[in-house]
């Protein structure tokens, strides 16, 4: 995937010293950073474009200010970037819940890139040479196997969360959703409609697997069940009240990345929500030991060995970090240790508790480039070398990415 260069600004202002808010400037866009808006330069100023493209040229206002930096929204397109399309769905700057759609699909992979290339240099201060590989979501529409929708009773609105706010958007339809979600969307707008919601619910969940999908809270009939998908040769028992990945159809290539051949005496699979890896890393190591802090999640992932025949696996129940001070040490040798965490990264004092466990090979699975960069300045910093990282797109339409990290001690 290229890299797209940055380029140099021209600007125009009658302005160039007002700094209020609701000033206006024409700006180039030069790159999208993480987070997903564009950056621009202006006035001796750094103004950052939500729901840009690399080479756009827009008039700005700007919303908001932090510091030195102006956060701004298009007030009128000059010259569109090549990059550019037009978004199909009709909610698109409304509804928060896509932010790349005003982007051609190879643009927003090269974006995706891109970001992860700028998080490890500024944050992990890592230069990394090599190549980045993206895997390219099988659908970039209708992928998304799991939503949450908020609900305003008293305004009969049924959605998502507007952009920058907690006004629920109204959406009928959801272009992102797989059919088993957008029959749900419409089945509760539908009760919405009659007044057959329960009464002082505001969100629900929903989950698809291959018998339909699952909700919570439940409505009548349409009740939390239990769901299953086959993915990579294994079968996953899940439900909405709880975490499964989003993006099914990418799965089975994210997980070869993240386990591939590796074997061994020993694997520890940290933050293992249902099991994806562990009962992949069953197959492969002796012993394998899944960590994981929500109750409903440790069930499911027990379950789900107990039904693939897994014997060399077990799932404690505990926050990551206490287990690691607490267990870590009766694991040596260490063969492997693989990390799934939420988007907010490793908890404090987990990264120490890893490099004090001495694993061989650290896997890290990330869904934010962000704190992926963080906690590996955190191994490297710790003797730790990075080997590789490939990104997958489980998240067509937005600026989010899934990496995988792999790293080996020195």
């Amino acid at each position: 995937m290229k890299k797209h260069k940055r380029r140099h600004l021209r600007h125009v202002t009658s302005q160039p010293q007002q700094r209020d808010e609701g000033a206006t400037f024409e700006v180039t866009i030069e790159r999208i950073l993480p987070g997903g808006a564009g950056l621009a330069h202006a006035a001796g100023q750094t103004i950052l474009v939500g729901l840009s493209a690399p080479g756009d040229r827009l008039r700005v206002r700007v919303e908001r200010r932090s510091g030195a930096v102006a956060f701004a929204s298009i007030a009128e397109i000059i010259e569109p970037s090549p990059q550019r399309i037009a978004p199909p769905c009709p909610y698109f700057g409304r509804c928060g819940g896509c932010d790349f759609q005003q982007l051609a699909y190879e643009a927003q992979l090269a974006a995706k890139v891109e970001i992860i290339r700028d998080c490890l240099r500024r944050i992990a201060r890592i230069d990394f040479p090599e190549n980045i590989p993206i895997t390219p979501s099988p659908a970039a529409w209708h992928y998304r196997s799991r939503a949450q929708w908020q609900y305003d009773a008293r305004r009969n609105r049924f959605g998502y969360f507007e952009r920058g706010s907690h006004n629920v958007c109204d959406v009928a339809a959801c272009p992102v959703l797989v059919p088993a979600l957008e029959e749900q969307l419409e089945d509760l707008r539908t009760r919405m409609s009659e007044g057959e919601l329960p009464p002082g619910a505001t969100e629900f969940q929903a989950v698809a697997g291959d018998e339909g999908a699952s909700l919570f809270p439940p409505v009548d009939e349409a009740g939390t069940r239990e769901v299953t998908r086959e993915i990579a040769g294994r079968r996953y028992l899940f439900s909405a009240d709880g975490f499964f990945q989003i993006n099914h159809e990418l799965l089975p290539a994210l997980v070869s990345a993240a386990v591939g051949q590796a074997s061994g005496a020993t694997a520890l699979d940290l933050y293992c929500g249902a099991g994806l890896f562990t009962l992949q890393l069953a197959q492969r190591f002796e012993r394998v030991v899944g960590v994981e802090a929500h109750p409903g999640a440790v069930a499911y992932a027990r379950r789900n060995l107990q039904l693939s025949g897994a014997t060399s696996a077990t799932v404690e129940c505990s926050t990551v970090g206490a287990w690691l001070k607490e267990h870590a040490s009766s694991l040596a040798p260490l063969d492997l240790l693989l990390l799934d965490p939420p988007r907010t990264g490793a908890e404090e004092g987990v990264i120490t508790a890893i490099l004090d466990a001495h694993p061989r090979r650290i896997t890290y699975v990330s869904c934010d480039p962000a704190t992926l960069a963080r906690d590996l300045r955190g191994l490297t910093g710790g003797g730790y070398n990075l080997q590789s990282l490939q990104a997958f797109d489980m998240f067509p339409q937005t600026h989010h990415v899934e990496t995988v990290a792999h790293l080996s001690a020195a």
